[in-house]
């Protein structure tokens, strides 16, 4: 009996060595994705992202008084009633034991609760829709955002410009953006400063927020949308109000404009676009954008289809009326 209660020690200290492992390696690779800033998730640098790097946390904390307990368990168990052990008892008649597996379903379904009321209080306070509060008082700059195939263009109404691949915003100010797609699904990110959200075509959805300091963070689609997904990324830079004032002004003394056929020829699929800058765009671009598949014949672009052509706008339909268009 002796070589059969060996093999059963050696059984049960491989699936403690091969648990071990897997832990000590995730943790390792944990890591090192955190230390080479993979994970700029957790290197918040404006409030929302500091908010959701604390519920992030938090959420984790929480289920870890239950997960290690339970990995404790496991292998005090496995040890304890391994072959051979003269601690473990045989006992195939038993019966009992209700108080303490109301302990054992109490203490997880406790912790579900307060998980689930943790996610609805967070998902009220860190809707995208809902304006941040400015650290510094300053109004907000609103910038549309269109996704492209595979690229970014952004739009600023109010100073009259437009940038692809690039996003300049001044620090402690709050950021209105308004997204839309011409072309695949794509979802917006910018891990540091918060939420993502998706740009979809023909629909607008907004997302605010707000750098705490100067600094340049990376911006990224999350969403899988074709062959060049892996490079639709732009630079998101915070500055000052004095350097981003000084910015629009260099950008605005450009010669490069963003009229439809300067729009039709960057809509145009391509990868791994250099940042650009247009010293002035052609008015209502964005919205005309948001219209495109819904009414193309007020809009004059190129590339609709021959069913979309035979779209037109009810008589009396006011664009600014529809859902998304509102200003």
């Amino acid at each position: 009996m002796r070589p059969m209660a060996d093999n059963g020690i050696m059984k049960v200290w491989y699936r403690i060595l091969l648990g071990a492992v897997i832990i000590t390696g995730g943790v390792i690779l944990f890591k090192e994705l955190v230390g080479h800033s993979t994970v700029s998730l957790f290197e918040p640098a404006g409030p929302t992202a500091g908010s959701q790097s604390r519920l992030i946390k938090t959420m984790a904390g929480l289920m870890l008084l239950v997960v290690i307990p339970t990995f404790i368990a496991l292998f005090t168990t496995a040890w304890k009633y391994r072959a051979g052990s003269p601690e473990a008892k045989y006992d195939p008649e038993h019966t009992g034991g209700f108080g303490k597996e109301m302990i054992l379903w109490a203490i997880p379904a406790a912790l579900i609760a307060v998980l689930a009321l943790m996610n609805w209080k967070s998902a009220q306070e860190l809707d995208p829709y809902l304006p941040t509060r400015s650290l510094s008082g300053a109004r907000p700059l609103t910038v549309e955002v269109v996704a492209l195939p595979w690229k970014w263009l952004f739009i600023y109404p109010k100073q009259g410009f437009a940038t692809v691949n690039y996003l300049q915003f001044p620090e402690r100010t709050p950021i209105h953006f308004k997204l839309s797609a011409d072309g695949p699904m794509s979802s917006f990110w910018i891990p540091q400063l918060g939420s993502q959200i998706y740009a979809m075509a023909a629909m607008m959805t907004q997302l605010n927020l707000e750098a705490s300091a100067a600094g340049e963070y990376a911006g990224k689609a999350t969403e899988i949308n074709g062959e060049g997904y892996a490079r639709m990324t732009f630079t998101a830079k915070a500055v000052t109000a004095d350097d981003f004032t000084a910015w629009v002004a260099r950008v605005k003394a450009g010669s490069n404009k963003l009229d439809m056929a300067a729009y039709n020829a960057l809509a145009a699929p391509s990868e791994g676009v250099p940042p650009a800058f247009y010293a002035s765009v052609e008015r209502g671009l964005f919205d005309t954008i948001l219209m495109k598949f819904m009414v193309p014949a007020s809009t004059g672009m190129a590339n609709s289809s021959p069913m979309q052509r035979d779209m037109e706008m009810p008589a009396g339909m006011d664009m600014r009326s529809m859902p998304g268009m509102r200003k």
